[in-house]
């Protein structure tokens, strides 16, 4: 079987020296595709590949009928919003993500943001410490539970809104569980974002939710961009001067939040959440070897287009 790494921000080195180790040790080949610069050229790398694996990349319906042969996509990486799943699923290739991979990064990124905007973004003046703040986690996956046990290392008490975690899950360790998400917003300092982007997360974190927390409040974002009501972002910064929002998708309209809220807002130039050398490889050798597993026995664990 011929397997693509597509990749226009290139694994490290070391990644792919475990990708190939992986795939030409199971009696595969490999080919690269890195740092392309146009649609036409991931086209016509996956003409006669039977499995991919890529990063941000956008595997779109275009590069789907393109590849002929392809059984198999795996986003190195726990969202998959790049993958057309519809499309995969018409032409029955098996579309896969990592989740677990990048988590940890993603959770030490989050604490990062809070003590960033807890000291005025390192700015002088006199700022606040985490420690005896609540903080809400919105979806208690894997990301979720690890901001949890980090925040609990810093004093801070933790809360959970997620309904497909049973609560006797969340409470095990040693988080309160809230059955609202109402509730969450209305009870935390600070509110960890960790939801997927879909059609009913899309936009429903706006002015109703957010208007609810405490004063001094601070929404933590490293989830995706799309979550958010951008609009109503801005007129509840407006509204209450107090609340702060970091995030690691610049919002469409983040060169207006800059401007008028300056520190009390944050963004990342990029999404950067999983960009540490261990999430990198990590999410790389998954990606692999979930595609060996899935040639040599058909496994589908991480299948996300059911």
């Amino acid at each position: 079987m011929k397997v693509l790494v597509a990749t226009d921000k290139p694994f490290a080195k070391v990644a792919v020296d475990g990708i190939r180790k992986i795939v030409e040790g199971s009696g595969n080949e490999l080919c690269l595709l890195e740092k392309y610069t146009t649609p036409e050229e991931l086209y016509a790398a996956v003409v006669d590949v039977d499995a991919m694996i890529v990063r941000s990349d956008k595997v779109t319906k275009e590069v789907i009928d393109a590849a002929k042969q392809l059984k198999i996509v795996v986003r190195a990486g726990a969202g998959y919003d790049n993958l057309d799943l519809a499309a995969c699923t018409q032409r029955g290739i098996v579309a896969m993500n990592t989740p677990g991979q990048n988590s940890n990064a993603v959770a030490e990124l989050a604490l990062g943001m809070m003590v960033y905007m807890a000291r005025n973004t390192f700015q002088p003046g006199t700022g606040s410490e985490l420690k005896g703040k609540k903080l809400g986690i919105h979806a208690y996956g894997n990301v979720g539970r690890l901001v949890a046990g980090i925040a609990k290392g810093f004093g801070m008490e933790v809360f959970a809104f997620d309904p497909f975690v049973p609560a006797d899950t969340i409470s095990k360790d040693g988080v309160k569980v809230v059955n609202t998400v109402e509730e969450l917003y209305s009870s935390c300092h600070y509110v960890s974002l960790h939801i997927p982007a879909n059609a009913q997360t899309k936009g429903s974190i706006g002015q109703a939710l957010l208007s609810q927390m405490p004063k001094g409040g601070c929404l933590v974002n490293t989830a995706r961009k799309e979550v958010i009501n951008e609009a109503e972002l801005l007129l509840i910064l407006e509204e209450r001067p107090d609340l702060k929002y970091a995030t690691d998708i610049a919002a469409d309209n983040q060169a207006v939040l800059n401007e008028k809220f300056g520190t009390r807002v944050f963004a990342t130039s990029k999404k950067m959440g999983a960009e540490t050398a261990e999430a990198n490889i990590n999410a790389g050798l998954a990606s692999a070897n979930q595609i060996v597993k899935f040639f040599q026995t058909g496994d589908k664990t991480f299948q996300v287009n059911k």
